[in-house]
């Protein structure tokens, strides 16, 4: 009898270790620097990563996040190589191999040009014979990246474009405007008061945290992470990571 109350106990104790490594698997991130959402230099990893953290802790995950370019994180979420990339730009050829959670911010992805070039923004028309520099690997729209009107320069990355756009070599670059003003601001604070950013919007982008869907735990993966965020929203923790970042 004895001996059966100890399998019975030994067994409880398999089974709780079990459930408590489950609730202790850690999610692997992956993308490029994009302060403030994603920052190397931040202790925290910035403001995407801290929401996403925040997300999976209620959940029982904990996350690692590596900085590396954005086509390495792609490929790699798609492959399974890597759990989720964290903040994504929905397209229609992405919805094809990523699953999409829940947006958990919204940015405006503005044109930058020169400091007093009459440029604006009113369509794609508008960009007719301009050079623009854009990000290798970054998802645009379909009539962005097909339309015959202007030439796009993909470069590694924002500060890439924004050296190019100074001196000439392109007319203008893009990006998500706090990106844009975080970024630049750390690198080569002088640069802003050489640009502008242009009042339109090409697009007004949510972010989603993605997971490849070749990845047999995509489907786990993403719905924790929509569960936590429900749960910080609920909470105050989420409007209180936002304030912090002024958003």
């Amino acid at each position: 009898m004895k001996t059966h109350v100890r399998r019975i106990t030994a067994s409880l104790a398999c089974w709780a270790l079990m459930g408590a490594c489950a609730l202790a698997d850690t999610i692997t991130v992956a993308g490029d620097p994009y302060p403030p959402y994603g920052d190397p230099k931040n202790p925290t990893g910035g403001l995407a990563i801290e929401i996403i953290r925040a997300a999976y802790k209620t959940q029982g995950h904990e996350i690692t996040m590596e900085f590396v370019p954005w086509a390495r994180a792609e490929a790699g979420v798609k492959n399974g190589s890597y759990d989720i990339v964290p903040y994504t730009w929905r397209t229609e050829a992405r919805v094809r191999v990523l699953l999409f959670s829940t947006s958990y911010a919204v940015g405006n992805v503005r044109f930058i040009k020169r400091k007093g070039d009459a440029f604006e923004f009113n369509g794609l028309e508008s960009l007719k014979d301009k050079r623009v520099g854009t990000v290798r690997g970054y998802g645009y729209s379909d009539a962005f990246v097909n339309s015959p009107l202007f030439t796009r320069e993909a470069g590694n990355d924002l500060m890439t474009n924004v050296k190019k756009l100074l001196r000439e070599r392109v007319d203008l670059t893009l990006e998500d405007e706090i990106v844009a003003r975080s970024a630049i601001g750390a690198e080569d604070p002088q640069a802003l008061d050489r640009i502008e950013f242009v009042r339109t919007p090409l697009a007004v982008n949510p972010l989603y945290v993605t997971a490849g869907l070749q990845n047999p735990k995509a489907q786990e993966i993403i719905g924790a992470f929509n569960k936590g965020l429900e749960t910080i929203r609920a909470n105050g923790t989420l409007d209180r990571i936002l304030k912090r970042y002024g958003m």
